[in-house]
Parts: C-alpha cells; sequence; structure tokens
C-alpha cells in the first residue's frame, strides 16, 4: 500500500482489499490513457484518475498481445504548476519498477535533488533522455504525510534582499568549487566557519526555527524523501471527490526554489497562510517537461 494515498485524500484505505478496490476504481474512471511499445512482445501503459484539480492517481502496468492491461504498480500524483529549476537533469531507471528518478544540481538547495519522475511514459518514449545529461523545465511538487505551520521570522525589506543576494554570492561560488576552483573552495570554507560560529552564540537564546528560515534536507533510507521548512506563497484547499476527504496544497519557497506540496488537512497542525512556513517530511515527485 502507498505510503502517501493520504495524502491526495484516501485516509481510509487500510487494507489490501480497500487497495484493489481502488486500483479497479482508476482502471474504471481513468480520465486519461497513454502507451508505449517496447518491442513486439512488451507495451507500458499508464492509466491517471482525478480526484482534484490537477491532482490523482496514476496506474502503471503492462499490455500483453491479447490487449489486457496488467497493472504491476500505482502512485498518488499531483501536477506542479510552479516551474522549480531548469538544471541539468539526469534520469535513472529504477530497479524494482517500470519508473524513473531524476537527480539535478541545484546549487540553492547545496545537495543533489533527487525526484521521482511522473511522467515516465515520456521518458519511455525518448530515449535519447535516458543517456543526454541536458536542460529541461522540471516542475516539481511533493506529498507529505503529516506537517506543521510555523510563524514567520520578521525581517525588514532590506534583510530579505541581503539574504537573496547572499544566496546568489553563494550559488555561484558552489558552481567554481565544483569547476576547481581553490578560491571559491576557500571562500566557502570561511563562510561555513562563520556560520557555524554564529549559529553557536545564537542558539543559546535563541529557537533554531528562528535561525533556520528555510531547509531542505534529505531524509531517511530513500533518496526521493526531505524534511523540508518553507515559506508558504499559496494556500489552496481540496476535496477529494470520491472519499470527500480535504487536503491542501501547498505552494512553497525553499532555498528560493519553489514547488507545492499535497498533505491531508487532519495530518495538518496549525492554520495554513500566505507568510507563515510549513515544515513536514516528504516525498518528491517533478514532471520533466520534454
Amino acid at each position: 500500500m502507498h505510503s502517501f494515498l493520504r495524502s491526495i485524500g484516501f485516509g481510509t484505505i487500510k487494507s489490501r482489499q480497500e487497495e484493489e478496490k481502488l486500483i479497479k476504481l482508476v482502471l474504471d474512471n481513468a480520465s486519461e490513457r497513454q502507451i508505449v511499445r517496447l518491442g513486439e512482445e512488451r507495451s507500458i501503459e499508464e492509466l491517471y484518475m482525478e480526484v482534484a484539480d490537477e491532482t490523482g492517481i496514476i496506474v502503471r502496468g503492462e499490455t500483453d498481445k491479447s490487449g489486457e492491461f496488467h497493472p504491476s504498480h500505482y502512485f498518488p500524483v499531483h501536477r506542479g504548476q510552479i516551474l522549480s529549476t531548469e538544471e541539468a537533469v539526469f534520469i535513472n531507471k529504477r530497479v524494482d519498477t517500470d519508473a524513473f528518478t531524476g537527480m539535478c544540481d541545484d546549487y540553492r538547495i547545496g545537495v543533489s535533488l533527487i525526484f521521482y519522475v511522473q511522467n515516465s511514459v515520456d521518458i519511455w518514449k525518448h530515449p535519447i533522455l535516458r543517456k543526454d545529461r541536458s536542460r529541461y523545465p522540471i516542475y516539481l511538487s511533493a506529498m507529505s504525510g503529516e506537517g506543521k505551520i510555523l510563524l514567520p521570522v520578521m525581517k525588514s525589506k532590506q534583510q530579505k534582499e541581503k539574504v537573496k543576494n547572499d544566496l546568489k554570492i553563494r550559488s555561484a561560488l558552489i558552481s567554481e568549487a565544483k569547476q576547481g576552483n581553490q578560491e571559491a573552495m576557500q571562500s566557502l570554507t570561511m563562510d561555513d566557519i562563520d556560520q557555524y560560529a554564529q549559529v553557536s552564540r545564537r542558539i543559546r537564546r535563541e529557537d533554531v526555527y528562528s535561525i533556520v528560515e528555510t531547509s531542505f534536507i534529505p531524509f531517511g533510507s530513500e533518496s526521493d524523501n526531505y524534511t523540508v521548512l518553507g515559506y508558504i506563497t499559496c494556500v489552496e484547499k481540496f476535496e477529494n471527490r470520491y472519499t470527500k476527504e480535504e487536503f491542501y496544497v501547498l505552494s512553497l519557497s525553499c532555498n528560493e526554489i519553489e514547488f507545492e506540496v499535497c498533505v491531508n488537512a487532519a495530518d495538518l497542525f496549525g492554520e495554513p497562510e500566505v507568510g507563515r512556513r510549513f515544515r513536514g517530511n516528504v516525498w518528491m515527485q517533478g514532471k520533466i517537461e520534454v
């Protein structure tokens, strides 16, 4: 059973029988259907059922010679509407399913960003994408099992501009350092030492979330799971048209990267509003526009 079904309003599914009913529901009510042939003997097919605007479930599997569809896996999906990054992306096939993960180095977050590719059928249709590491628009979204709403950090306009400029400078230094620039490496090392000293002084009298405004940290053993802390830029509330459960779609700005997060209303602690912050563990997805 998929861990993030709750995120889009399927919190009542607890057993294998209910899961099979859900898959049958998708097969009977699919609004979109895509198929790609991988030879005479094998075809991969994908069915999508929408439960709210740009949100639904994808069932993927194989179609045999007789045209019968055999589902292999499914996952909840939210098709992000915000362009998150246009960095070069490396696409790798997963070993367990006919799906792909994408990885790109966006210097704004300081780590390699790994995400589950939503539109795997498009990747199968364009084999060159799996070999050529090129720049493509990527629309990120995420599923959260639970989250908390935190108050923002009060800053003046000048302080906000300084944070943005510092992030741009740091991103440029990281890029130079990866190319072997020794001066950039030394500058980054000195910045890290200064930041460590400042945090060590402030943590004695301040809460950690007043020091750390946003963060993007790998979480657990899965490569596409993260703990995120970001500012809310838009709040939308939807109702799953099949279960009538309510869930939020929150647009976040995290380390200057923007993406959307789905979270069940019952699993969100606090009242989400624009300007406040969201903190939670998420499963990162992304659509690569080809």
